[in-house]
């Protein structure tokens, strides 16, 4: 990477000004990762040879004036810490800076004095600490926090989080106000090279966070032994602050106070995004009227306040069989009183969290069940979400393995299919809830004796369409809607005078024993108004939930996990 001559003298400013020399190079746009993870002193060493140089180029200039004009000039490069020529550079480590070349005697001149300017340079380096100042723009970021010793001790908190992982992403939180600071700077900046120059100014920085991933990452990575990536499930977190400068951007607010809206999850106005809204509004004398320019220099850096670990969430589904008539599908809780020691969802959910060491879960699943239905057959699909799991060895062996303790642990649920899946094939599940169909069984009791044609009737029953307001038993947590729903086939079988077998097979998202029992007149049609009778359900098994997912895997089947499920009647 080429740094123009003309960015001397601003390098030098900056410098001046207390700006570290990574921070002054990314402010001068110098784009090279290699350059930033050289050592400090050789930076600072290399910075103030390349500001002294082009200070005296420029007082040179002054006193040759338009004579100069008439000596022949070439292109050549100046590497910081050597004085080359183009054809010996092919190391993009090295930080290399553009000037003229005059003639041979002042570049014999310069030559000289340039290696007495670097041993002055170097003396000074060895008397002083490299961090003897805090930044005036990073206050420290780019500095003591990007050190071996930092990202030493940030390497063994990762190692400590007990966390599984196999690549990680680095996510930094800087303190908004310096953004203002690296403003300030390039103001600074800017006034230095248009002296030198005034066409030759573009703004081309290069941003505080990717100029810290290029020295920190490759350290850490390193120091954990597996590759920083962007997309990475596991990540760290590294939160800085500087409470002593957290004022200074307040003043932006009263000037654009449109940049600066509350919102329910921001802890802060005065979030990075909104303070560089704000700055790109501001013209350069309103900004030095109300913050310094230079930034004030600061004794104490900032800190490193927290430094977390989490891991994305990992999504294990299958299909559950409920072998009970006295389990709900989630906690029930009436009123804040729990009314049953269990549920489906703790009975599959805990486990899976236990094996994962994750904090937490979300349960989903393909529809519900009431309390007192069975779902049997091949079961009804569900999706467990668990959050910031530490062990995240998702083989089959140990998901075979969790199924088993699952289906071990309880007789009155039973699990198959188990797998990890991801995220977007949840999506699946979810279209199933609407779309799909599902088998039912159910025994009905009818208050009149049913005949044979009764039966015939219901068997000759094909795409019945059903008008179903909210059923009153769920009207307490859902809206108050008319759904139309679809019994696409119906089959009866006696069992006696006053009770029906049914097999039907509906749209999903009907309610079942309200189309028996009608509910108060709330669905229409339903068996009792298509029978001419009083009618109530008695039994309900879910026999299939007709969506193909997730996929089968060879694995024990649920009931034979269970050979107890037939004799669970529990209040039947």
């Amino acid at each position: 990477m080429v740094l123009p001559g003309v960015l001397g003298p601003g390098a030098a400013a900056l410098l001046a000004s207390s700006v570290c020399c990574r921070c002054t190079m990314r402010l001068c746009g110098l784009a090279n990762a290699e350059s930033y993870r050289r050592p400090v002193p050789e930076l600072l060493r290399d910075l103030k040879v390349f500001g002294s140089k082009a200070e005296r180029k420029r007082s040179s200039d002054n006193v040759v004036g338009q004579s100069s004009k008439k000596a022949k000039t070439e292109s050549d490069t100046v590497m910081l810490g050597h004085t080359t020529d183009r054809s010996s550079i092919d190391n993009g480590s090295e930080l290399v800076f553009e000037r003229d070349v005059k003639s041979e005697e002042d570049e014999t001149r310069e030559q000289v004095e340039s290696v007495a300017a670097e041993r002055a340079c170097q003396d000074t380096l060895h008397e002083a600490s490299p961090f003897s100042a805090v930044c005036t723009v990073c206050l420290g970021i780019m500095q003591q926090f990007c050190e071996a010793s930092f990202i030493e001790e940030l390497g063994n908190k990762v190692k400590k989080s007990g966390f599984e992982f196999g690549s990680v992403v680095v996510s930094v939180s800087f303190p908004a106000q310096l953004a203002v600071r690296e403003h300030a700077a390039c103001l600074i900046l800017e006034e230095a090279c248009r002296a030198e120059d005034p066409h030759s100014w573009k703004s081309d920085l290069v941003s505080l966070k990717e100029a810290y991933k290029w020295v920190v990452y490759e350290g850490l990575s390193e120091c954990l032994g597996v590759p920083v990536e962007g997309k990475s499930p596991f990540e760290v977190n590294v939160n800085f602050t500087h409470e002593e400068t957290k004022e200074e951007c307040h003043f932006l607010a009263s000037l654009f106070p449109g940049c600066f809206k509350p919102a329910k999850n921001k802890q802060s106005l005065f979030t990075r995004m909104a303070v560089s809204k704000a700055l790109a509004r501001i013209g350069e004398d309103q900004f030095r009227s109300n913050s310094s320019c230079p930034p004030k220099p600061m004794s104490m850096p900032c800190r490193a306040q927290k430094i977390s670990c989490s891991h994305g969430p990992i999504y294990v589904a299958g299909r559950y069989n409920k072998f009970s008539r006295s389990l709900p599908q989630t906690p029930w809780i009436i009123d804040g009183e729990r009314r049953m020691d269990s549920s489906v969802e703790e009975l599959i959910s805990e486990p899976l969290m236990q094996g994962f060491a994750a904090e937490g879960f979300n349960f989903s699943s393909s529809g519900r069940e009431d309390v007192d239905v069975r779902t049997l057959g091949q079961g009804r699909p569900f999706a467990v979400e668990l959050l910031n799991p530490r062990r995240t060895a998702t083989g089959s062996e140990m998901v075979h393995k969790l199924q088993l303790q699952i289906n071990g642990a309880s007789n009155k649920i039973g699990v198959r299919d188990l797998q990890v899946v991801t995220r977007d094939s949840l999506l699946f599940m979810k279209q199933g809830e609407e779309e799909k169909t599902k088998l039912y069984s159910a025994l009905v009791w009818s208050e009149r004796e049913l005949q044979l044609k009764d039966v015939e009737l219901l068997n000759s029953t094909k795409e019945l369409q059903l008008d179903q307001k909210t059923p009153l038993r769920v009207l307490h947590r859902r809206p108050l809607a008319v759904r139309p729903r679809v019994v696409h086939t119906i089959h009866a079988d006696l069992v006696d005078a006053h009770q029906l077998r049914l097999q039907l097979r509906t749209q999903a998202g009907t309610y079942i024993k309200e189309f028996v029992h009608g509910d108060f007149g709330r669905t229409q049609p339903n068996l009792g108004s298509l029978l001419n009778t009083c009618a109530d359900i008695l039994e309900l098994d879910v026999e299939s939930v007709d969506v193909n997912w997730p996929p089968p895997v060879n694995d024990t089947p649920a009931t034979e996990a269970n050979p107890q499920q037939n004799c669970l009647d529990e209040g039947v």
